[in-house]
């Protein structure tokens, strides 16, 4: 299998597992307790039909949005993650350049592989900043004053990471950050040699955000949910985070919110945009999917603040529908790293691409030629 039998999610992800050592592919695939969210994220999807119409005269087709100032020319962007040059040497570099050929978002995460100063040269497109509030202040202030000073466009605060989940696919592979060398770990790299050479003999593993401030994620190995249990701050406070918004004074947006009372709190506080998201289901396990939540959230604030729908995206149907519902964009993490992690940049924008063409055609097959043409009443729930 190589990259031109890549036509969909499934295919990005097979050649993502073929192609990295198991505990670091299982850090991308695996997700909280019995993973039972994060299955749901994307079944979520398929409870709900598209009511399509038909003789439109649908001829020039326009997917881009505006969303928390910046317009897109599709209406699905790159959410932030972690790491990104464990899943091949590119990193946050192969990704940049592809959002930039597409046009879309890109989001960079405070504990990115590659500096916010080069992402900005390489990506002069829409940028994310998403931030971790740290227990070390001092970090807390850099990281705003860097994404400031880099001009992102766009600060996005997770919220819903106070404590580790139990990623115990994790647990079970020893993953950490850096990869540790063991009996288990080596023979994984040994049997993926192109991985291990370009991670071995490249620039050293870092995390260039954190440099400086604390050695754990780069000079000393630790799993990523006791980064988040130990570093992170637990006590963060809805003050906290009108605080970051004011400092920001700019297009600012919390990552992480399932709640109606948590929106429109949202709003209170000045922000400009919420994704509502469970991380992934790598976080609470259990909890509802974004799509599942997605209407009385819009419902509540979708006229004052703009409503991002993030996790579960595999296909460009699943984009529509979000839309439908009231999202003003969607976006997600493993729809794009599965493919960073089978071809790098190539890979990246594959991915985008596919997901392009699959909007643009489901556009036509609906009728609709702009997106905020699309509505609830193309909308049927399952047996509804």
């Amino acid at each position: 299998m190589n990259l031109n039998d890549c036509h969909n999610f499934s295919d990005f992800r097979q050649l993502a597992k073929k192609r990295l050592p198991g505990p670091i592919f299982h850090y991308i695939d695996g997700a909280a307790d019995d993973e039972l969210t994060y299955r749901r994220n994307t079944a979520a999807y398929e409870e709900v039909d598209l009511v399509p119409n038909v003789l439109r005269g649908v001829v020039d087709i326009d997917m881009s949005v505006e969303v928390m100032g910046q317009k897109l020319d599709m209406p699905l962007y790159c959410a932030p993650t972690a790491l990104q040059r464990l899943f091949h040497h590119e990193g946050e570099r192969a990704v940049a350049r592809a959002a930039t050929k597409y046009g879309t978002m890109f989001g960079v995460s405070s504990l990115a592989t590659v500096t916010v100063e080069e992402i900005a040269e390489l990506a002069p497109g829409p940028k994310l900043f998403q931030f971790y509030f740290h227990k070390d202040r001092g970090l807390n202030n850099a990281l705003l004053e860097r994404a400031r000073a880099a001009n992102f466009n766009v600060m996005a605060l997770t919220v819903d990471t106070i404590t580790g989940g139990n990623r115990e696919r994790d647990l079970r592979t020893g993953f950490t950050s850096p990869p540790k060398l063991n009996l288990s770990s080596m023979w994984s790299f040994a049997t993926h040699p192109a991985w291990a050479w370009n991670f071995f003999t490249g620039d050293k593993f870092d995390m260039p955000h954190l440099s400086g401030h604390i050695n754990e994620g780069t000079n000393v190995a630790v799993s990523v949910g006791d980064y988040f249990s130990t570093m992170l701050d637990p006590t963060m406070s809805w003050d906290d985070a009108e605080k970051l918004c004011s400092q920001w004074n700019g297009q600012f947006a919390l990552k992480g919110i399932m709640s109606v009372e948590d929106a429109q709190r949202a709003v209170d506080i000045g922000c400009t945009g919420i994704m509502v998201s469970n991380h992934g289901g790598r976080q609470l396990d259990g909890s509802r999917a974004p799509f599942d939540q997605l209407e009385e959230i819009c419902d509540a604030v979708g006229d004052k603040i703009d409503v991002i729908c993030e996790g579960g995206i595999q296909r460009g149907t699943h984009v529509l529908k979000a839309l439908s519902v009231g999202a003003k964009a969607v976006s997600g993490g493993r729809l794009y790293l599965y493919a960073l992690a089978a071809a790098g940049q190539a890979g990246v924008e594959r991915a985008l691409g596919n997901f392009k063409t699959e909007i643009e055609r489901d556009m036509r097959l609906m009728g609709v030629q702009r997106v905020d043409e699309l509505g609830r009443g193309n909308l049927r729930k399952r047996g509804g």
